[in-house]
């Protein structure tokens, strides 16, 4: 008699770990906070930037409180920089990123229709404040999460980075009726040489 039995009880917990594909997104990114002061905040805002593809973290005249990061159980800072800039002076992005500010003002950009710099640097706000003058100065862009009222600065990071993947990663468009499968992105297609006449 086969030992097999005719009915077979469904796993309940997977026995393998399943890891995402890493997204085919143009360009890099950083993000950062100014003033920030809670350790919980910044463990959420380095687990998530490391999640989601950050070249690189950084803070502007953080709490020194901040950095007991127990809620970053990924150990994130061994996988990616994070800088700790005193002040705004001290700041120093790599040549042609520039510089998004994430600002509830007047000229800010909501995030869904906000177009993402290829090489960008975002930065958030302190928990209770808004950005400094020093720093929205040295800003080149300023966008907005349409809300009812100001976020957590982990998640509102967290949203920002989900946009960028969102809007800049080779995914398939979103069908616009519901139900509807949505159809396989289009394999790239390499080009040919390009050849340059003589200059001069």
């Amino acid at each position: 008699m086969d030992p097999t039995p005719l009915l077979l009880e469904p796993r309940l917990w997977q026995t393998k770990v399943v890891k995402p594909s890493s997204p085919n997104v143009r360009g890099y990114f950083g993000i950062g906070a100014e003033g920030m002061s809670k350790s919980v905040n910044l463990g959420n805002l380095l687990r998530s930037a490391h999640a989601f593809g950050a070249s690189f973290v950084f803070t502007i005249g953080a709490d020194e409180r901040a950095f007991a990061m127990s809620s970053n159980t990924s150990r994130s800072e061994t996988h990616l920089p994070v800088y700790r800039w005193g002040d705004v002076s001290e700041m120093q992005l790599p040549k042609g990123c520039s510089l998004v500010g994430v600002e509830i003002l007047g000229q800010s950009v909501d995030l869904p229709s906000f177009p993402h710099p290829v090489r960008a640097a975002y930065v958030l706000g302190p928990e209770r404040g808004e950005l400094s003058p020093e720093l929205m100065a040295c800003c080149q862009h300023f966008v907005r999460i349409p809300t009812a009222f100001s976020l957590n600065v982990a998640t509102a990071g967290a949203i920002i980075m989900y946009d960028r993947l969102r809007s800049l990663g080779r995914y398939a468009p979103r069908p616009i009726t519901e139900g509807a499968e949505a159809e396989l992105p289009k394999p790239h297609i390499q080009g040919g040489p390009k050849r340059r006449g003589p200059q001069g």
